[in-house]
């Protein structure tokens, strides 16, 4: 048991509002797992206060959906780039440091949700713990 975490590409029919993504049983390939981390508990963090910022209401930032724009893609890359990623902690969440292996791999996610964005998709992040 940890913090699982996603980012997916949505089609843009499929992208409600900035929680919402809707689909039904039939829709197959509605949305694609565009990134995954397990444990990164500062970027959970960072994007449990983008979910605020945005009016998020729920009670627990858990299996939830915050939608990502290019904005807060440009946003979130000059933090993780200056390690202004928010110290975060929870039961479940592990304590891993940032180190150049997660700023790396932070980039190439931020690369390649920002090509889905501009492809006319939408970006949600979700997690479960």
């Amino acid at each position: 048991m940890g913090l699982d975490m996603y980012a997916h590409r949505v089609a843009e029919e499929h992208a409600v509002d900035d929680f919402t993504v809707a689909c039904n049983e039939n829709d197959e390939g509605y949305k694609e797992e565009l990134f995954y981390w397990r444990k990164h508990h500062n970027l959970h963090g960072w994007m449990e206060r983008l979910y605020r910022d945005k009016g998020g209401s729920a009670d627990s930032f858990n299996c939830v959906y915050v939608r990502l724009t290019m904005e807060d893609l440009d946003r979130l890359e000059k933090d993780i780039l200056g390690y202004k990623l928010p110290e975060t902690t929870g039961f479940f969440f592990g304590n891993n440091p940032p180190d150049e292996d997660s700023v790396r791999e932070d980039m190439k996610f931020v690369a390649e949700a920002k090509v889905a964005v501009a492809s006319g998709d939408a970006v949600y992040y979700s997690s479960w713990w």
